[in-house]
């Protein structure tokens, strides 16, 4: 008797997981060079209003992001197909429907809106009409806010890291009661920052307010549009462009000594509304000149700190640029995509770490740049070796960003941690997804009808063989004991 109640236990929670029932989700990243799609899963009953979503799939659409369709919107909308297609074979047909699908561009469709907004509105209307003729619940193509976008991206990290729901020994989920951490955002064409905070907030417009298991968060958060790597490279470029004066050869300090490269003027660097005010008049667009490094870690550091504006603050405490920015607390995690590669064995605890390891890379040529940078990462492809030039740029950068600008200090500087972003799910997705999943309605265990009809019916089969077996069983003991 004892085995036939373990077996018919065992048996039952195997059928209970046949009957867990999933809402999936769709969320395309539309960023400034490329686009990808991730496809993510919550059981249908969530926690608290809240789903406890996992990735289910992911796909990177070929092309830029739909930002660089310009003119051409249609090819925007046709770059999506063959992740939509993906999407068709991995979410199960009798959940399509239920399906919501939400495509969120970010800062390169921003920028494309201030250049021409016209033109931004008939790409996401293109690149609209293409994913609702899908048969999935299509919500909307926007683009997101710089708020928007950092504060998801804060969701993501603090999800990631179990600190907002974790799953108990008691095999139920908790609130772990552990503080959340800060995220900073070092993307293409901008970089966001984002703290949960107490502080009292002087300009409420970096004001957000997000409810997730239950909780309420209210966070600090900024975006800082034209600070992403992408474009503050071609800040610097204008910035010294307008300095030195348009000639055959322009003199980077922030390039490894005797490095040279030919730049196209137009399209590599004034073709941006971010290098707009540093456009010297009568420019030739068409015009090529010689870039050639230098490997000065003062000056470069010097040309970096002037792309910030430090002053003109009206509230009592600024970042840059004039932002009122409350001073941080607690730990901070810096994401970055790894063409942005911080290449450093010194360990960033400290200010003055940042401003040794900066050094250690600028003083270095192309070849040492190279030979280094393998050394510490064996798996860097052929794809990210021009990126090795900018080394210089972004860690200056990096460096005051966070100490001038963000005010990192001693104190503060040792709680940053940088996580490369090699995991699809470290950005803003996964958040965005979080608090769509607080829209859709949870299902009651008598509405959970995702299971196909197969697997149902081989789970009937199953039970039913295992209770005609465990009657005859039973007869055969009582049977056996009259006799």
């Amino acid at each position: 008797f004892l085995y036939i109640s373990v077996t018919f236990c065992l048996l039952f929670l195997l059928a209970s997981a046949f009957f867990i029932s999933y809402v999936y989700g769709i969320v395309l990243d539309a960023g400034s060079s490329h686009t990808s799609m991730f496809i993510y899963k919550w059981p249908a009953d969530k926690q608290n209003g809240t789903g406890i979503v996992t990735q289910h799939s992911e796909c990177h659409a070929k092309g830029g992001g739909i930002s660089s369709y310009a003119g051409k919107p249609g090819d925007a909308a046709k770059s999506l197909e063959e992740c939509m297609n993906h999407a068709l074979k991995k979410i199960p047909k009798s959940r399509q429907q239920q399906t919501p699908l939400c495509l969120g561009a970010t800062a390169g469709m921003r920028l494309l809106k201030e250049i021409n907004p016209a033109e931004s509105e008939r790409v996401l209307k293109e690149v609209g009409n293409k994913l609702n003729s899908y048969p999935f619940q299509f919500k909307e193509a926007k683009i997101l806010s710089g708020q928007e976008e950092g504060a998801f991206g804060w969701v993501t990290v603090n999800y990631l890291l179990e600190n907002f729901i974790k799953y108990g020994f008691v095999g139920h989920w908790l609130n772990p009661g552990k503080s959340t951490i800060g995220a900073l955002d070092l993307g293409g064409a901008s970089t966001q920052i984002t703290f949960e905070t107490s502080q009292y907030l002087e300009n409420l417009e970096s004001q957000m307010k997000l409810t997730l298991y239950g909780n309420t968060y209210t966070l600090y958060t900024h975006s800082f549009l034209c600070y992403g790597q992408d474009q503050f490279l071609k800040r610097l470029l204008a910035h010294l462009i307008q300095t030195q004066g348009v000639s055959n050869q322009v003199i980077n300090p922030c390039y490894p000594p005797k490095f040279n490269i030919s730049i196209n003027l137009g399209k590599d660097v004034f073709d941006s509304v971010c290098t707009k005010k540093y456009k010297p008049a009568n420019l030739d667009a068409k015009r090529n000149v010689t870039v050639v490094g230098s490997g000065d870690y003062q000056q470069c550091v010097n040309n970096v700190t002037e792309i910030f504006t430090f002053s003109n603050c009206s509230y009592s405490m600024c970042s840059f640029d004039g932002v009122f920015q409350p001073r941080v607390t607690g730990s901070f995690m810096v994401r970055y995509e790894q063409k942005q590669i911080y290449i450093t064995n010194i360990a960033l605890t400290s200010p003055s770490h940042a401003v040794e390891a900066a050094k250690l890379i600028c003083n270095m040529t192309i070849t040492e740049v190279l030979i280094f940078s393998h050394e510490l990462q064996a798996n860097l492809t052929e794809k990210y070796m021009k990126y090795m030039k900018n080394l210089c740029s972004m860690s200056n950068f990096v460096q005051v960003l966070l100490t001038n600008g963000y005010h990192f200090d001693e104190a503060s500087f040792p709680h940053v941690s940088f996580e490369k972003d090699v995991r699809s799910s470290v950005g803003w997705a996964l958040g965005y997804m979080l608090e769509v999943s607080n829209k859709v309605p949870a299902e009651s265990l008598s509405m959970m009808k995702a299971l196909p009809s197969g697997p149902w019916t081989g789970v009937i089969i199953i039970l039913t063989t295992f209770v005609l077996f465990a009657l005859v069983y039973c007869l055969m003991i009582y049977r056996n004991a009259n006799d």
